[in-house]
């Protein structure tokens, strides 16, 4: 790779990717594919830290690399492959669980909440996934790192195990500190049923999110369903920032149109939210359904997207395989 900054991020195959990974990820994985040399993983060995029908994540895989090429993502500009596909992964991730310490995984908060009360039912792989996180990014030396806040302190341990490698082995700066990339003006997108919850796969209700496959009917229905307010749209962000979930609204508006948060409050101040939710449904159709479409389109043939991932491994393996020779000769593995 010519460039020297290289961006590694990896999306979980786990269903239906909605607005909230198209605002906060994708729309940014097509951009720095412009600037930087990036590899994108569709992470299928972090989807099994909890346990996932086999059949439905080898369709999961699939559809989540329909959902990057149909959002811009370029094979021929990017590596994009599955995780399993590549042995270094796991091969690194188990090096780096001897380096990782107890105590660092201990303060991992995401842990905490997706074990819930009773973590003794939890998988090791839950527990240790950040590990296998960090060999993703070291396996191929990554500067870089597209996270949203929840994800920076993943991104910690991996910049701590990093340095803890080149202490204990002796290698001052061989595996970079990779830097977050977090984009200046993206807001987390909500749930539309509740603005305190971020927009998730995992929540009982699909009015709760917009789907990236979701036809003009289902997104209109979602919008007109969507918790906001009973008054006015206030002309202040201070007023707007109590009622939550007409904030998300806002914000949605605002990054979709690519207008500022406080000129879309003059031009809606003083509206009802009806004219707001009208406004934003139009946007969303027109940005959302020709994904939708292209991502359907894509699933129909299914060997050309076998194609993009086999080739993507092949590419990924050479990167890993020329790090992972340095790394077992510097931990004296034969």
């Amino acid at each position: 790779m010519s460039k020297k900054k290289i961006v590694f991020s990896g999306v979980q195959p786990t269903g239906n990717l909605h607005l909230g990974n198209y605002l906060g990820a994708l729309k940014n994985f097509v951009s720095l594919q412009e600037e930087m040399n990036c590899i994108y993983c569709v992470v299928d060995l972090h989807a099994i830290t909890t346990f996932q029908n086999p059949k439905d994540l080898k369709k999961n895989v699939l559809e989540t690399l329909a959902s990057f090429l149909a959002t811009g993502l370029n094979p021929d500009k990017s590596i994009i492959f599955n995780q399993s596909s590549v042995s270094g992964h796991a091969e690194l991730a188990w090096i780096l669980n001897c380096v990782s310490r107890i105590g660092w995984l201990n303060r991992m908060t995401q842990f905490k909440d997706k074990a819930g009360s009773d973590k003794e039912k939890a998988s090791v792989g839950l527990y240790i996934y950040p590990n296998l996180m960090a060999a993703d990014i070291l396996l191929y030396k990554a500067t870089h790192v597209p996270v949203g806040a929840d994800q920076k302190q993943h991104l910690e341990l991996s910049r701590d195990i990093a340095q803890k490698f080149n202490s204990d082995f002796d290698c001052k700066d061989f595996f970079p500190l990779p830097e977050p990339l977090i984009p200046k003006n993206v807001s987390r997108v909500m749930s539309l049923r509740d603005g305190n919850k971020k927009m998730s796969k995992s929540e009982e209700s699909d009015y709760s999110r917009i789907n990236l496959k979701d036809s003009a009917d289902e997104i209109t229905k979602k919008i007109k369903k969507a918790k906001s307010a009973s008054d006015q749209i206030p002309d202040n962000l201070k007023d707007l920032e109590k009622k939550p979930e007409a904030l998300n609204l806002m914000h949605i508006y605002s990054e979709i149109s690519k207008i500022s948060l406080e000129k879309v409050l003059n031009e809606m101040s003083g509206k009802e939210y009806s004219h707001l939710k009208s406004k934003l449904t139009d946007l969303l159709i027109d940005e959302i359904t020709p994904v939708g479409k292209e991502i359907n389109k894509l699933l129909n043939d299914k060997s050309h997207l076998e194609l993009i991932l086999k080739k993507g491994k092949e590419k990924a393996n050479i990167i890993a395989e020329e790090n992972l020779k340095i790394i077992r000769e510097k931990v004296g593995l034969i």
